[in-house]
């Protein structure tokens, strides 16, 4: 099984991926955790987040797709926001003949805020986002629609 999230930045998605991987015979793999590893202090803006994200995904893919051929369930907490990183995710489960679940945190933008300056505040994530960050960011989110053929569990 294929655990994918989306939702806006501060609307829960890492929480959730935490309590899911919890499963037996299941691995997170977080992005927050490789960029910050891979990438220390390069990550400022919405570019170079793209780009080092980008390069992560490259990477990431095949050993995904292993993980979930193995018979290890993945819970994949890299951002399902835009269709062209859902359809990324669909290429990996399709390659591996996986089942997926696609969770869909709609959480309204107050509420993401809000969790986001205690989460800025607590100094416990590798990335901090201003509101500014914020509301750049989630204008390229594209929640996900029925024609895009995803196993969606909706959490508001």
């Amino acid at each position: 099984m294929l655990h994918m999230v989306c939702g806006k930045i501060g609307a829960g998605k890492s929480t959730l991926m935490r309590q899911l991987a919890q499963a037996p015979a299941t691995v997170l793999i977080n992005e927050d955790t490789w960029l910050a590893a891979l990438y220390p202090g390069e990550i400022h803006e919405l570019p170079d987040y793209v780009r080092s994200a980008g390069r992560l995904k490259q990477a990431m893919a095949g050993h995904v797709v292993a993980l979930l051929e193995a018979g290890v369930s993945v819970v994949l907490d890299f951002p399902a926001n835009t269709v062209s990183n859902r359809n990324w995710m669909r290429g990996i489960f399709e390659a591996a003949g996986a089942a997926h679940t696609l969770h869909f945190l709609d959480v309204p933008d107050a509420v993401c805020k809000q969790r986001l300056h205690a989460r800025n505040a607590s100094g416990e994530h590798p990335f901090e986002t201003t509101d500014a960050q914020f509301d750049l960011i989630s204008s390229h989110f594209v929640a996900p629609l029925p024609h895009e053929g995803f196993a969606v569990l909706r959490h508001v």
